[in-house]
């Protein structure tokens, strides 16, 4: 049976006690932006010096943190690996080279199993370097640059959880790494080279890396007629909906896509099957190089409602053609809250598109 509600159940405005949550850990971001100095940019140029990989250490919270920083160095081109303060005294230890920087993350600065570590590293002769909130703790004392950040009050009621110190150490660790990431002139390109799976991956690389090619390409001369087009651009493999002309050059004349067959059929238009296929063709249909990013070439398509795209190489030859039925999945949709709090994404099929040019909706 479900307990009745007691007096305080009803009275608790739950709403107002999360935003206050979370107003309080805002204000202690703004609280110790203001408090970064000199001890930041030291550390952000020790680390920038590193020969070796960034070591990030920390116990129960803090480790998860440690967990995150360590991905986020990663993924903007800081090599990182997160060292367990526990495994570290029986054997993990033997994954740290002298020329590996230690980043200790500590509120207290006292953490047991941290300040046993001390000596070990010291004896390994690497860089220790902190992000602590104890100015006068061991770990700050022990380490060669501390940035630290002050006193805080957690977000929690009882003051026990960590929960505000914590959010600060997440974002000191976002702050450490994007000024890494830019003082390295990372790029997205960069950033691609480190996420080739999933759909951030797939926006961020290439378009050659998902475009359609070879054998799997329907090209014909825009000299052709409609009725023969077909048959000369016949190819095994995946079917495309689109039939890409040419040029005698080779070069990108037009569009022809099953839609507008579909459309002569609906409009019995049955003479143009004996008339060359430019007469119905798309002149000078949308197209992308081979290199731009697919991020881009799904804006394109989206803007543009077209269900295919053909890739040109530099001499305006096609070589590729993006075609949505592979794309499903990959393309953002912006749509208001109902709240009227503005756009939230997320990932739909990109169904509700036309071909290149001006059509119908494909089914």
């Amino acid at each position: 049976m479900t307990a009745p509600a007691s007096a305080r159940d009803t009275a608790f405005d739950r709403l107002a006690f999360a935003r206050s949550v979370l107003t309080a850990e805002a204000d202690s971001l703004r609280v110790v932006a203001g408090r970064l100095g000199d001890s930041f940019v030291r550390l952000v140029d020790r680390l920038a010096g590193c020969q070796g990989r960034v070591a990030v250490t920390g116990v129960g919270k803090s480790a998860d943190v440690g967990q995150k920083i360590v991905g986020t160095f990663n993924s903007t081109g800081t090599r990182a690996y997160l060292l367990d303060a526990t495994r570290a005294v029986h054997g993990d230890l033997g994954m740290v080279h002298p020329d590996d920087i230690i980043v200790m993350l500590s509120h207290s600065g006292e953490s047991e199993e941290l300040v046993r570590l001390l000596g070990p590293l010291r004896r390994l002769g690497v860089t220790l370097t902190a992000l602590t909130g104890n100015p006068v703790g061991t770990v700050s004392r022990a380490a060669e640059v501390a940035v630290v950040y002050g006193p805080i009050a957690e977000a929690c009621p009882l003051s026990l959880a960590p929960s505000t110190s914590t959010t600060v150490m997440l974002a000191l660790g976002d702050a450490v790494a994007f000024t890494l990431s830019e003082l390295r002139q990372f790029t997205a390109e960069d950033f691609a080279r480190y996420h080739p799976a999933g759909s951030l991956g797939r926006k961020l690389a290439t378009v050659d890396q998902y475009m359609r090619h070879g054998a799997e390409l329907r090209i014909a001369a825009a000299s052709d007629l409609l009725q023969t087009a077909f048959a000369h651009a016949r190819r095994p493999g995946r079917r495309s909906g689109a039939l890409m002309l040419v040029h005698p050059d080779g070069t990108m004349a037009g569009l022809f896509t099953d839609s507008d067959l579909a459309r002569l059929l609906e409009r019995r238009e049955y003479a143009a099957f004996d008339r060359p296929i430019a007469e119905v063709m798309i002149h000078g249909p949308i197209t992308i190089r081979e290199t731009a990013r697919m991020i881009e070439a799904l804006d394109l398509m989206r803007a543009r409602k077209i269900s295919e795209l053909p890739v040109i190489d530099a001499d305006g030859k096609p070589i590729g053609l993006l075609d949505i039925t592979d794309l499903i999945g990959l393309e953002p949709e912006a749509i208001d809250e109902p709240d009227g709090h503005g756009p939230m994404l997320r990932l739909v099929p990109s169904s509700a598109t036309v071909d290149n040019g001006i059509g119908e909706d494909r089914a």
